[in-house]
């Protein structure tokens, strides 16, 4: 495999083909290369029954409002539930404590307690601070159990590792879901770009005038890369810099883990939440047993007989580890905690995710750990003209996110002309 052109982009996820089409648009050739067998990264979907698909990674269009996909998908003439996009609201969520849902009063205690919790993060962001999460909460208050599992699937990483800074940051909106899938929608959007698949970068030298990229297929020759993969694939050590990168920009790496959230869809042969089920729930008990473990859910919003369990953090690093039956235990069990153990009698099928284990992430998406926050604004700083970088840890407020990814790739593109025009 031999080529030459003007930018080697590595990784076709959002924002890797976003930079094609952006490089493209801007007159700039490129070769783009992706080391798994699909185009997408972490927007991908599976169909687990016919015609119901499931998102592995991003499932719904956050930031609607400022969200390029939602323009997208109307394009492509693809579906998207507009009128869904308050599942997240307050009111719109169930919450179920020990099995039972939680009276009016308790609701009342849980809605202030995360109150204060989200004006505590805020304060001490305004002070300037940037410290764990789990410092600025009361950690013995019985509500921070779901508060503690909601943070960690959300985050990535667990409360005591999550920088309230970057968290604060993350704009709101809208968060739309996608019926035939987000991975579906992104893999039409982009198949048009050229994508060499099974392609895996092993080395980038970036030490004469050009840059060379060797890969399972050979070299290419370039006058810039731009690298797309994510942190958990760059603090790995999976691609060789020549010369290294500079402690600086493996500071700013790692200062960006790639943490974990995992999620099993659960598919039912009936409908087993009823009209009046579908939506979010939030179930946690009051015990410390692992299989016990605080989760939130979604239920059959789309009306397509599936409940999807998300966890994050450590638990979820630890029930990827026990594998798929354990997983699918624990989905079921969550569920059966709001809508009963006959759920446990129409299960069809589920999918478990394992992104721990994903060779070409290492992760799910990246969260600063605390005194971080600031790091994703160096990571995006590009190298000597030749090296650039892009992808959801190059970007504040829209960061792990599929179009935070795509917006980062457009960045990039025009940073990268600019230097070559």
């Amino acid at each position: 495999m031999s080529s030459e052109s003007d930018v080697i982009i590595i990784g076709a996820g959002s924002s890797g083909l976003s930079a094609a089409k952006e490089l493209s648009r801007l007159g700039l050739s490129y070769t783009v290369v992706e080391g798994s067998h699909r185009i997408g990264g972490r927007a991908y979907s599976e169909e687990i029954a016919p015609g119901v698909w499931f998102d592995l990674g991003c499932s719904y269009l956050h930031q609607a409002h400022a969200n390029p996909f939602v323009a997208i998908a109307d394009e492509l003439g693809i579906p998207v539930a507009k009128d869904k996009g308050d599942l997240f609201e307050d009111d719109r969520i169930g919450h179920y404590r020990n099995g039972r849902p939680l009276t009016e009063e308790e609701l009342a205690v849980h809605n202030r307690f995360w109150e204060e919790c989200h004006s505590a993060i805020e304060a001490s962001v305004t002070r300037g601070k940037d410290l764990a999460i789990s410092e600025l909460v009361d950690l013995e208050n019985p509500y921070c159990i779901p508060y503690m599992a909601a943070m960690a699937s959300l985050n990535t990483l667990d409360i005591d590792e999550t920088s309230a800074a970057d968290y604060f940051d993350f704009g709101g909106g809208q968060d739309i879901p996608v019926p035939n899938g987000y991975g579906n929608l992104v893999a039409t959007w982009g198949h048009d770009v050229p994508v060499s698949l099974n392609t895996k970068v092993e080395k980038i030298d970036w030490s004469g005038p050009g840059i060379s990229a060797e890969t399972s297929k050979g070299t290419l020759k370039g006058k810039t890369v731009l690298t797309t993969v994510s942190n958990g694939v760059l603090n790995a050590g999976d691609i060789l810099f020549n010369p290294v990168l500079p402690d600086w920009k493996q500071e700013a790496a790692l200062g960006l883990p790639t943490g974990t959230e995992n999620k099993v869809c659960v598919h039912f042969d009936r409908d087993v939440f009823g009209p009046d089920g579908r939506g979010w729930h939030s179930t946690w008990h009051d015990s410390d047993k692992t299989e016990d473990h605080a989760a939130g859910f979604e239920a059959s919003v789309m009306g397509l007989n599936t409940g999807i369990v998300f966890t994050g953090g450590r638990h979820a690093v630890w029930m990827e580890k026990q594998g798929q039956p354990a997983f699918e235990d624990f989905a079921v069990s969550r569920i059966a905690d709001v809508f009963g153990n006959d759920v446990r009698n129409h299960v069809t099928r589920s999918i478990a995710t394992a992104w721990t284990s994903e060779p070409w992430t290492k992760g799910s998406y990246s969260m600063a750990t605390p005194g971080n926050a600031h790091q994703r604004q160096k990571l995006a700083k590009p190298l000597n003209d030749r090296l650039f970088f892009a992808g959801e840890a190059t970007v504040q407020t829209a960061q792990a996110t599929c179009h935070g990814a795509y917006l980062s790739g457009v960045r990039a593109a025009g940073e990268i002309a600019a230097v070559l025009t």
